[in-house]
């Protein structure tokens, strides 16, 4: 299989380097400033042992790609770059016959669980993929992923639900190349899982990594604002229990270069001034879920809320303190 990776930032880099390490062929697609490094520079992987140059071929869309039935599509910008690329790939030419979205697997690496629906309009064979994978975009052609023994734990399944054998083939690669990737039949319910996780994200792009009682404070408030929508839903996730098991120590922060680890995927956006955010797809997942079965959500939609207005006007990350987003969610819950 040649696994394409769509979306070369943090997480595909570390993906396709590591694959293109353990010899699987890879193709990194890119835009503008990223795409132009790897094509000239390659993608520089940097790992507790070392950092690596991989020269792979790169694409800037799909356009120039010619596809072949045994290529996987693998699906790594952030979702609200999702539609657009579900589009422009889904309907590209398969050598054989028929279309991409018709005959390929996509394999939706991404934060959020609203991807997989999108793709689902477009695809007939998606996959859902749990990204527990820390790994820094520090600029173009350069991702450093610092986790060690393994560089991540990648939970895969079909969507909505089940396996086969095409997943089991992936994840058989996959484990190949430091990526644990265990299958599993419900894995969007790890997804839903790491979703609440990543409530976190908008409090720590405003105001920086979370470090003390207040931050904490308000990332319960919001991951209990998750909990209970996800109740009203009906709607489950994995426990924390389950999930501490599968991790284990597999994966840990390893600072081979001395230095602390860096924000994680919101704050790597508006620290790169994209102008754009996850937050709707994180925090605003909670707001719509609140919204459609009564429960209110006031936490996380002044975090979604904070969260599109630093990206819109380029706020630097970390400038606001956890006192002024505290106090923007409480005006919101106040009645």
């Amino acid at each position: 299989m040649r696994y394409i990776i769509v979306g070369t930032g943090a997480v595909g880099g570390a993906i396709g380097g590591r694959l293109a390490e353990a010899g699987h062929d890879v193709l990194l697609v890119a835009r503008g400033t990223q795409y132009t490094a790897l094509r000239d520079e390659g993608l520089r992987l940097t790992t507790p042992e070392g950092t690596r140059t991989h020269r792979l071929p790169v694409a800037d869309g799909p356009e120039p790609v010619d596809l072949d039935q045994d290529d996987v599509l693998v699906l790594a910008v952030k979702t609200q770059d999702s539609t657009a690329a579900l589009d422009a790939w889904s309907t590209r030419p398969v050598r054989g016959g028929g279309t991409a979205g018709e005959r390929l697997p996509l394999i939706c690496a991404q934060n959020g669980v609203e991807s997989e629906r999108l793709a689902l309009r477009r695809f007939r064979h998606v996959y859902g993929c749990c990204v527990y994978l820390p790994a820094t975009f520090v600029e173009p052609g350069r991702v450093v992923a610092p986790c060690a023994p393994l560089t991540g734990i990648l939970h895969l399944g079909r969507y909505p639900s089940g396996t086969d054998g095409t997943v089991r083939a992936v994840a058989a690669d996959w484990e190949k190349a430091k990526l644990a990737a265990p299958v599993v039949p419900d894995v969007m319910r790890w997804k839903h899982a790491k979703l609440l996780s990543n409530l976190a994200n908008a409090i720590e792009a405003a105001t920086g990594p979370l470090n003390d009682p207040e931050a904490f404070a308000l990332f319960d408030r919001a991951r209990a604002e998750g909990e209970a929508v996800l109740a009203a839903a009906g709607i489950e996730a994995t426990g924390k229990q389950e999930q501490e098991a599968v991790r284990g120590d597999r994966i840990r922060f390893d600072p081979f270069d001395g230095t602390e680890r860096g924000g994680g995927s919101s704050w790597q956006s508006l620290s790169r001034g994209t102008g754009t955010i996850e937050a709707d797809y994180l925090n605003g997942e909670i707001v719509l879920l609140g919204r459609l079965h009564g429960v209110p959500t006031p936490v996380n939609d002044a975090l979604r809320r904070t969260a599109d207005l630093f990206a819109r006007e380029r706020r630097a990350a970390g400038s606001m303190t956890v006192a002024e987003l505290t106090a923007l969610a409480d005006a919101e819950a106040a009645p």
